[in-house]
């Protein structure tokens, strides 16, 4: 019985006994124990890291899948529905580029979020925010160094903005910055639909790290309303394999690498 695998293993087993409970509907604590040779204080601990991310909800001897309207668990701020596949992928996609002990700087958004979810297992790393959701994972479920700026919160992800977020954010470094935005395109570039929100991903472009842009496959091609920086600014973007392939080569065709999850 193999109760000793690393970090990657065991994100790749908790998201097979999401997937394994979603599609049956419910699953017993014994038999995921044996499907996936290991034992039932493991699976108990992954089952309560699933309940806490609104995958499942715990039953006494295993667990049942959770309706997408069915309110997510109160560890988890109510604004966060339950993370779709593409997200849960694109997650994992970009927490894979993330190496120990780096500083990395994750901005506010449900991709973001995701994200902090897949570094749960991952080795330390420190982890600059201005999202509120993203902070209380990471303090919640980690043991990364968590840096959290200042500023008022906006929008439904409760980001931080302002003055006092962009000024604190000036003052630290980040090996690399991820920044979920609401579109790209290779003509018109990286931009966002919050202005406050567009003014914190200009400081973070103009750090010299390495930005990892992270967008939904619906927007890619799509330009929202404050331009943030010419999409060559960005070293890799990362979005899912339904993302417009006419877009996709245009992005690649100016340089960009894009990583489908």
């Amino acid at each position: 019985m193999n109760d000793h695998a690393g970090p990657t293993l065991t994100v790749e087993r908790r998201d097979a006994i999401a997937d394994l409970v979603l599609r049956e509907g419910a699953a017993r604590v014994s038999e995921l124990a044996e499907r996936f040779d290991v034992s039932p204080a493991t699976v108990r601990r992954d089952l309560e890291r699933l309940e806490d991310r609104g995958t499942l909800r715990r039953v006494h001897g295993g667990a049942v899948a959770v309706d997408r309207d069915e309110s997510v668990s109160a560890h988890v701020p109510s604004s966060a529905p339950s993370p779709s596949a593409d997200a849960m992928r694109i997650g994992r996609a970009v927490a894979e580029m993330i190496e120990e002990g780096e500083t990395v700087f994750l901005g506010p958004g449900a991709l973001s979020l995701q994200i902090a979810r897949s570094l749960e297992a991952h080795p330390l790393v420190t982890v600059v925010t201005n999202g509120l959701e993203v902070a209380h994972w990471v303090a919640r479920h980690t043991e990364h160094r968590l840096i959290i700026t200042g500023g008022q919160t906006e929008g439904r992800h409760l980001g931080l903005v302002g003055q006092l977020a962009r000024d604190g954010l000036q003052r630290l470094h980040a090996d690399r910055v991820v920044l979920e935005l609401d579109g790209i395109s290779a003509l018109e570039g990286l931009t966002q639909d919050s202005l406050p929100q567009a003014e914190i991903a200009q400081v973070m472009v103009e750090t010299g790290s390495r930005v990892v842009v992270v967008v939904p496959p619906e927007r890619v091609g799509r330009v929202a309303a404050a331009r943030v920086a010419p999409v060559t600014s960005a070293d890799v973007v990362v979005t899912s394999r339904d993302a417009p392939a006419a877009y996709l080569w245009d992005l690649t065709e100016v340089g960009v690498e894009i990583v489908l999850a």
